[in-house]
């Protein structure tokens, strides 16, 4: 499914939109913990009584971070990048998450408070290229309706080391479609290859980041390329070759930049990861995410073939 449209009536065009939600953006757990043991009298009753107490970052806050610290560097007659929260606390209990992100000086303008109903009703409207959250369900939803979305396990933030954002991908069933992923489970893996070189100047279906992709691609083309480039990119996928072949076709003919491909025949990718400096990897199985979130940040895509 393509991309949603951009909204018409939205006269402040974007180059990039991402909506996050509060539990992905700030480490709520303690809150959330009290929720579920003592329902939502107790969970609004603790908001109110710390609303001036500052939530901690949580997994996904460098990569927001760093994502609106791009506005800065942008010129200005460029469209911006911009954040938007989604949560499903109440206005009020959800003025402590406001008065968090003014102080952490997050540039997020825009915001949902659905007072306990689902937030992904929200995603497409809003013109979003990537969505995450804690929800399982939500992504699922979005996901369905062409919006790129990863479910992140809730964390505290780990300290970023550079200010250079570097976001990685899975290729099958993330970049790509899975229908390749499909032959190697069904049939096996030399059915795979065999496909694959059969195929190699075929290019490959685009799969729910594809947009997403293509949005950073749009960002990146903005900057100087080179190592004091803002943002950098790589594809780390399990193929070997000679199944890179098609891989590097298909972004050859979709025009789309990754900085670094590894191609790792199967390989754990979380140590890969660590060396790229990831600040976060997108995987469709849950296996790879396991191995990468013991390194890094690690969104899971419940999409195709691995997740029925």
């Amino acid at each position: 499914m393509p991309s949603p449209a951009r909204p018409l009536d939205d006269n402040a065009p974007r180059l990039l939109t991402v909506a996050v939600t509060s539990r992905a953006l700030f480490d709520l757990e303690e809150s959330h913990a009290l929720y579920e043991r003592e329902g939502l009298q107790a969970y609004s009753d603790y908001q109110r009584d710390l609303e001036d107490q500052v939530l901690e970052p949580g997994v996904a806050f460098p990569v927001v971070r760093k994502l609106l610290a791009l506005n800065q560097r942008l010129p200005e007659d460029v469209p911006r990048v911009e954040v938007i929260l989604l949560s499903r606390n109440s206005a009020d209990t959800g003025l402590r998450i406001f008065n968090s992100i003014q102080h952490h000086d997050l540039g997020i303008v825009r915001a949902v408070f659905t007072a306990g109903e689902p937030t992904w009703p929200y995603v497409a409207p809003f013109g979003t290229d990537l969505f995450l959250s804690a929800n399982p369900d939500s992504v699922r939803r979005s996901l369905q309706h062409g919006v790129a979305a990863a479910t992140i396990l809730p964390a505290r933030a780990v300290n970023a080391p550079r200010d250079q954002l570097r976001i990685a991908f899975d290729g099958d069933a993330v970049i790509f479609g899975d229908e390749s992923e499909r032959i190697s489970r069904e049939q096996g893996v030399e059915a795979f290859g065999l496909h694959e070189r059969q195929r190699a100047r075929e290019p490959l279906s685009g799969g729910p980041f594809r947009g997403f992709l293509s949005a950073l691609h749009e960002l990146q083309a903005v900057f100087p390329p080179g190592e004091n480039a803002p943002l950098r990119t790589a594809l780390v996928t399990a193929r070997s070759a000679p199944a890179h072949e098609r891989v590097i076709r298909t972004l050859r003919e979709w025009g789309v930049r990754l900085d670094e491909a590894l191609f790792l025949g199967g390989r754990a990718k979380g140590p890969f990861l660590a060396a790229f400096g990831a600040d976060i990897f997108f995987d469709d199985s849950a296996h790879n995410i396991d191995s990468a979130r013991l390194h890094v940040a690690a969104g899971h895509v419940p999409h195709g073939v691995a997740n029925p």
